[in-house]
């Protein structure tokens, strides 16, 4: 059995981790915390996501609840998650995160510590997502640079970054399967008399609206014809149960940084 402990416990991925764990046979819950300050500090953790009270309390810090635990679980924000892995870069447990946002030096810090652990790291943890990246990746080879890409990601109103980590995942693809700079090539916004579209383009366009839990089209448009690859997320169980997925795989790992390409076995059947 693999304990748990779960960063973020009130949020909306928080909770819902804390829900299928409760469900599961290989995950046990040791702790569960939040940032300092949050209203849900000292409350019983089942009450806070909804299961009832289960005699656990939501701690403050980090610190108070890692002792005895075999994996951290954090879908929370880019500083709170890099404080995090700071500790656990320390106490050498091991670390699933999902927490979308960190680019830049906070994201070469991270990927430096997580190198130390024994650490996923996925911007989405849903399988079928997971296989719109090997798949997206065929197409690219088939395809070839003939057909315009364009990736359309929408989420709910509340999401704070955007394009979301997915959108930028799969955009990170299709550049690489064909040869092009996504730093350069990238276009996250048109308006205006903008000419005529370039031929290395790669469109990404943010929708934020509602309630939408996550939903992603890849489109390969050539002359006559257009393909259109969509993943739609209706709950966020799935992205708890990949997290879940995550944390049995990665304990039995050696140390490094891994995604969940590495969790599915995916990467080992690229030649197939």
């Amino acid at each position: 059995m693999v304990t748990a402990v779960v960063a973020g416990a009130a949020g909306r991925m928080g909770g819902r981790i804390i829900h299928m764990i409760r469900e599961s046979e290989e995950v046990t819950l040791l702790g569960a915390f939040e940032k300092r300050g949050h209203s849900a500090i000292g409350k019983d953790v089942g009450e806070v996501v909804g299961l009832g009270k289960i005699g656990m309390d939501v701690k403050g810090d980090i610190s108070e609840v890692m002792e005895g635990a075999d994996v951290l679980i954090d879908f929370t924000t880019p500083e709170s998650t890099l404080n995090n892995i700071r500790f656990i870069a320390k106490t050498g447990q091991a670390m699933v995160i999902g927490t979308t946002g960190i680019t830049g030096e906070e994201e070469k810090e991270l990927r430096r510590l997580a190198q130390r652990i024994r650490c996923v790291v996925s911007p989405n943890m849903s399988v079928g997502v997971n296989v719109l990246f090997k798949v997206i990746e065929d197409m690219c080879r088939i395809l070839g640079k003939d057909y315009d890409m364009e990736i359309i990601e929408a989420h709910h109103r509340l999401k704070k970054d955007a394009p979301s980590g997915t959108a930028m995942r799969l955009a990170q693809i299709l550049a690489d399967s064909t040869g092009r700079n996504l730093d350069s090539d990238a276009v996250y916004q048109r308006k205006g008399y903008i000419g005529v579209r370039k031929d290395e383009e790669i469109g990404i366009q943010s929708i934020r609206a509602g309630d939408i839990v996550g939903e992603h089209t890849v489109v390969f448009a050539g002359t006559g014809e257009r393909v259109e690859i969509i993943h739609r997320a209706h709950s966020r169980d799935n992205f708890a149960r990949g997290a879940l997925l995550a944390s049995t795989w990665v304990v039995r790992q050696p140390n490094g940084l891994y995604d969940m390409q590495d969790v599915l076995g995916l990467k080992e059947k690229e030649n197939f």
